[in-house]
């Protein structure tokens, strides 16, 4: 009411009074949400447009006109413009971030006709050759395997070398004139009731200005469960609940493109339910941007557990993040190689993100693949020494489910951007290529195929293997000895990540990894499968189970 008084406007609410839908598919809802303006209808010659920024308006002022004609000026709460746009071109909205993604870098185009053939013919082929040559056909995946187990190793300890080698640099503090930007926060939830009051007291310790913090919880429409809990929340006034309309399927990108068009920072952040981020996180990651050049459109940060100590597939879990984000990703961009992104405690300019199209809104794992679409048009990704605790999925059937459909979608990105090799080539260099298909193929190979290379254990048993037959003594142990070298190098490595982490308990259970990895092989196998029936499908990690239980 002060702000029409002062502007000398009218106050309308267009949730009472409803907007001429005509008037708002000639500007688009993208543009309204970007500068809060909403052209409402027309009277007497003049199309009202209402604004929560009246002190703006004169900067809009020469575009409505080209658009509408004569324009007058109205008042609304930023709130009421909101919900106004979400109920009158909600599907107009969601249908953008359904496509934000170009169809040539996106998933959406995945035949599963032609996948299921294609699998079955793979399947048919190997068969065949197994009852043919057995023994040889053995032979060669496992030749394939201890190659992909070397490349694996070799970047490990290129990796670990590097940090080994580098000095530590102390974080950049905020310039003295430095003003601080409005940052958003995404907080995609879903069935989340559990942990709702708990997200809300740990991002309320983020020491930001509070004028400034935008956090948007993004809550799906059928959801209903988790709505009625956000609802009878008292939110502070500096998050908001967005709800993202219903539609073909549900995934967590859908969900942050939409997002992005109500996002109002000119720094974008992602962060999951359960998430327990440090106090001083948002000013590390506003300072790093300030001192960074317009190339670094990415800051990653440190996830860890904190409750670490739940139970052994918990301890594993930690060391296993522990190993990825103290040692291989630091290590990867120190050696100027693809970093394929956390799902988490992620930071963007948002002119970056919205350059690339945000999110692919039908991958199931949208992290790893606009790690490698920011690489392929020039951006760079930074890692950030800041941590974020949370949850670690601790039981053993999640566990699966989870892991599952992060190597589907591994292999769903790899599929995509090895759609055109040379031009995938010519954006990345041979040098980062090569990154992308060790920390990619080679994965997936590794667990697809560590069956054969555990089979090597057995001989210190005295059980005969099959390849002895076939391979002469030498070569038969030196590929023994390749894949005993191997664990020796992840042991050390795991060990040395457990100390970096603050967690050098934590070292005595690194042996115990070979027995925790046997999942992710039945995790594999469960993601590729549905590959090829529902590629696009989200399996639901639940949280909320554990909470700041003391670390091991």
């Amino acid at each position: 009411e002060a702000q029409a008084e002062l502007a000398d406007a009218g106050l309308i609410d267009p949730i009472a009074y409803p907007v001429d839908g005509r008037l708002l598919r000639l500007l688009g809802p993208a543009l309204c949400l970007k500068h809060g303006i909403l052209p409402w209808r027309k009277i007497g010659g003049h199309t009202v447009v209402l604004t929560a920024r009246p002190d703006e308006f004169a900067l809009h002022r020469d575009g409505l006109r080209a658009v509408f004609g004569p324009v007058r000026m109205a008042v609304a709460t930023e709130d009421q413009l909101t919900r106004a746009l979400c109920a009158s071109a909600g599907q107009m909205l969601i249908g953008g971030a359904e496509t934000r993604v170009s169809a040539r870098d996106s998933c959406r185009t995945w035949d599963t006709g032609r996948a299921q053939r294609f699998g079955l013919a793979i399947l048919a082929a190997l068969a065949a050759v197994l009852l043919l040559w057995p023994v040889w056909t053995l032979g060669v995946l496992t030749l394939w395997a201890t190659v992909t187990l070397l490349a694996n190793a070799g970047l490990k300890a290129a990796t670990a070398w590097h940090l080994w080698r580098a000095k530590p640099s102390a974080p950049p503090g905020p310039s003295p004139s430095q003003r601080l930007p409005v940052v958003t926060l995404f907080v995609p939830l879903f069935r989340e009731t559990e942990i709702a009051g708990q997200l809300i007291d740990r991002l309320s310790q983020l020491d930001y200005p509070r004028d400034l913090l935008d956090v948007c919880l993004l809550l799906e429409e059928e959801d209903l469960i988790t709505r009625n809990a956000i609802a009878a929340t008292n939110l502070p006034r500096w998050m908001r609940a967005i709800q993202v309309p219903r539609g073909g399927f549900k995934t967590k990108p859908r969900a942050l493109n939409y997002g992005l068009s109500f996002a109002r920072g000119d720094i974008v952040g992602v962060y999951d339910a359960e998430d327990c981020p440090d106090p001083d996180q948002i000013r590390q990651v506003v300072a790093r941007f300030a001192h960074c050049g317009p190339d670094v459109a990415c800051l990653q940060g440190v996830l860890d557990f904190y409750n670490s100590g739940s139970n052994w597939l918990a301890r594993c879990f930690t060391l296993e993040y522990s190993t990825w984000f103290r040692m291989v990703l630091p290590g990867l961009e120190r050696l100027g190689l693809v970093i394929p992104l956390g799902g988490t405690t992620l930071f963007f300019r948002r002119t970056a993100l919205e350059t690339l199209g945000g999110w692919d809104a039908h991958n199931v794992t949208e992290d790893a693949d606009l790690g490698v679409r920011l690489a392929r048009r020039g951006f760079r990704t930074e890692l950030i020494n800041t941590v974020t605790e949370e949850e670690a999925n601790c039981r053993a059937w999640p566990w699966v489910k989870q892991r599952s459909r992060w190597l589907k979608g591994y292999a769903i990105t790899y599929v995509v951007h090895m759609r055109n090799p040379a031009r995938l080539w010519r954006d990345l260099g041979a040098w980062r290529f090569f990154g992308v298909q060790v920390l990619f193929l080679g994965t997936l190979s590794q667990f697809v195929l560590a069956p054969l290379l555990w089979s090597f254990w057995l001989i210190p048993f005295g059980v005969a293997h099959p390849l002895q037959t076939i391979w002469p003594p030498a070569v038969f142990w030196m590929f023994g000895g390749v894949f005993f070298c191997s664990e020796l190098l992840n042991i050390a490595i795991t060990a040395r990540a457990s100390v970096k982490a603050g967690r050098p308990r934590l070292a005595r259970w690194a042996p115990t990894m070979h027995l925790y990895f046997p999942l992710a092989a039945l995790a594999v196998y469960k993601g590729l499968a549905e590959l090829f029936w529902k590629p696009f499908y989200w399996d639901k990690t639940t949280h909320g189970f554990y909470h700041n239980t003391p670390g091991a």
